[in-house]
């Protein structure tokens, strides 16, 4: 059986609003096995979002490892981040976990990864998955040309990625800050 494929998850982040958007299906190599997955979720008394792309339950995993970091470092992201990172990357079974994880509050917006990563993008805009480079280009694009709210350049950005990438349907949860 092919190795499961990702998925795309796209945070915008601004002096206004955190806007967090993924995708939900769910492949098991070339088949769609679930249209309406939950990829984005709310984390440390709904002021965390954080999104993941890989395989379900590695993600899951590290969401319960990134909510308990949450709770040990009283809600700082970046801290909770930067030690779970540190974790997946010395652990011998978490170094084995395939996912990336987006994650957003009112200051930061990171990108974490396996390999110990946890980048903070220069622009607000995160994206990870098989659909992210589509969804990042597609938001920068109607960023700079156009007057729509965060809100909705993510949802934009979301449809033009799901026309694009066949990992990527448009049964989108959007949950904002």
């Amino acid at each position: 059986m092919k190795k499961n494929h990702s998925t795309t998850i796209l945070a915008l982040h601004t002096d206004k609003a955190v806007v967090m958007a993924g995708d939900g299906q769910v492949t098991l190599g070339d088949t769609v096995v679930k249209h309406k997955a939950k990829k984005v979720r709310r984390m440390f008394h709904g002021k965390v979002l954080a999104g993941f792309a890989g395989a379900t339950a590695d993600a899951f995993t590290l969401f319960s490892r990134l909510e308990a970091k949450l709770e040990q470092y009283s809600g700082n992201l970046t801290r909770a981040a930067v030690e779970m990172a540190k974790d997946w990357r010395t652990d011998k079974i978490l170094r084995r976990l395939e996912a990336m994880l987006v994650a957003a509050d009112r200051k930061v917006c990171l990108i974490i990864s396996g390999s110990g990563d946890v980048i903070e993008p220069d622009d607000g805009l995160a994206a990870v998955g098989s659909g992210a480079p589509y969804a990042l280009a597609a938001a920068r694009a109607l960023i700079k040309h156009s007057n729509l709210t965060p809100r909705e350049i993510v949802q934009e950005a979301m449809d033009i990625a799901a026309s694009i990438c066949i990992y990527t349907n448009r049964e989108f949860l959007i949950e904002e800050l």
